[in-house]
């Protein structure tokens, strides 16, 4: 793949077990074009499956994180045209990934941007950031999982406020009501996510996909299902290499060496 400056996605590779994936259409504030989802789609289809990887960054730029969908693209389009697009076929692998997905937040996230934001499992923002779901004022509503995802994240009443009028909310207001997990100064977003990411990253790979998949899976099951899911999910790793190594290294006193098996 090539990382080309002028790619709308550029993929490093800043640290051992780290991907970062940066949206880098700067001069259209990091709209989601058809061509950028797209290769958002591709990396994470390969991310996915590459065993050096083990924790994934996603940001955009320091003012942008993504404003949202590209509106040029939708102006003037028929219904059919874009329920052709198959828009969850495009995002589908960066909502099922496997691995742990740390969206590094700065300035707006709205629309598409806030919804793509909200598939990673931690959000670190900063703390001019701000979050927005404002479809409704261009008459149409929120199509990739805004309605469904925002309300698991922030409950009914404040999802009900954003989509309803529009209006953002302040990165205070999304950490208060639980759409992100860390809340830093501006020039601390990235470095504070490839932080999370490190640590992430040094953790046995099997337990942190399990966690992942249980808390997902279990998020909307009754609790009688999730707990069951839980146990088997945890003897599971009684199988796993990192499960003997983890309580040996425990047991002497050292550090643990993860091998990811």
């Amino acid at each position: 793949m090539s990382d080309s400056s002028a790619a709308p996605v550029l993929l490093e590779r800043p640290l051992p077990g780290v991907a970062l994936l940066r949206l880098n259409r700067p001069q259209a504030t990091n709209a989601l074009s058809l061509e950028l989802q797209a290769l958002l789609s591709r990396y994470f289809s390969e991310l996915a499956i590459d065993p050096e990887v083990r924790c994934i960054v996603l940001t955009g730029g320091d003012k942008v994180f993504a404003a949202g969908g590209d509106i040029n693209s939708m102006a003037g389009v028929g219904a059919i045209d874009i329920y052709k697009r198959h828009t969850e076929r495009v995002w589908g692998p960066i909502q099922h990934c496997p691995k742990p997905v740390i969206a590094a937040v700065c300035g707006y996230a709205y629309g598409g941007g806030c919804e793509l934001a909200m598939h990673a499992d931690l959000i670190v923002a900063g703390r001019s950031a701000r979050f927005c779901q404002p479809e409704i004022r261009i008459g149409i509503m929120p199509g990739i999982g805004g309605t469904q995802r925002l309300v698991r994240a922030v409950g009914k009443v404040k999802a009900m406020r954003m989509a309803l009028t529009g209006q953002p909310i302040s990165a205070e207001e999304a950490w208060v009501a639980g759409l992100i997990s860390d809340l830093v100064d501006d020039d601390q977003v990235q470095a504070h996510a490839l932080e999370l990411a490190r640590v992430i990253a040094a953790m046995p790979a099997l337990a942190a996909e399990q966690i992942k998949e249980v808390i997902l899976a279990g998020m909307d099951a009754p609790l009688e299902a999730g707990l069951a899911l839980e146990r088997k999910a945890n003897a599971l790793l009684f199988a796993s290499r990192d499960q003997k190594e983890g309580m040996q290294a425990f047991i002497e006193k050292r550090p643990a060496q993860f091998e990811g098996y």
